[in-house]
């Protein structure tokens, strides 16, 4: 039913649509360009999605998301940032906590990477839950720690032990 997998040509389309959904990239980073064209789609299709450790999820065979671990440097290098998000036909479904416990496998058996963790938006109470349903324990409350939109939220840190 759901799998992760690498970003293909044929994700364009969607992701063009899914990333100019204000629901969707409201709490995402505003390294996503807004309005989110074909140009940039092909560009992640084609480089962005390389880096790090990136993925696409498919539910049923159609893309329904992202999900990824960027790696820390120097002496966090062991420890990597999580994001992901879903478009909005797969909210409230169990995909996200699933997709984040099959990244949370994958991290582990083929890096060495450690640890994962997240910032989460205050506000964002579902991606909150995906991450303590998948092991994640919260690690601090960060007051002004993102800006966007000219405006400051205060943030979560989660964290888990993956090896």
């Amino acid at each position: 039913m759901l799998k992760l997998r690498h970003f293909e040509n044929q994700d364009l389309e969607l992701l063009v649509e899914y990333l100019n959904c204000d629901d969707v990239v409201k709490y995402l980073s505003t390294v996503i360009p807004q309005p989110y064209t074909d140009a940039d789609a092909k560009w992640w299709i084609c480089e962005g999605c390389k880096a790090d450790f990136v993925r696409a999820i498919e539910v049923n065979g159609v893309l329904a998301g992202c999900i990824g671990a960027r790696r820390k440097q120097a002496e966090f290098s062991k420890s990597a940032e999580v994001g992901y998000w879903l478009a909005k036909p797969f909210w409230g479904q169990g995909f996200a906590t699933e997709a984040l416990n099959l990244l949370a496998r994958e991290v582990s058996e083929t890096t060495d990477i450690v640890r994962l963790q997240a910032m989460v938006f205050e506000g964002n109470a579902a991606s909150l839950a995906v991450l303590k349903k998948s092991g994640f324990t919260a690690e601090g409350y960060l007051q002004k720690a993102v800006y966007k939109n000219r405006r400051f939220y205060n943030a979560h840190l989660l964290g888990k032990v993956v090896s």
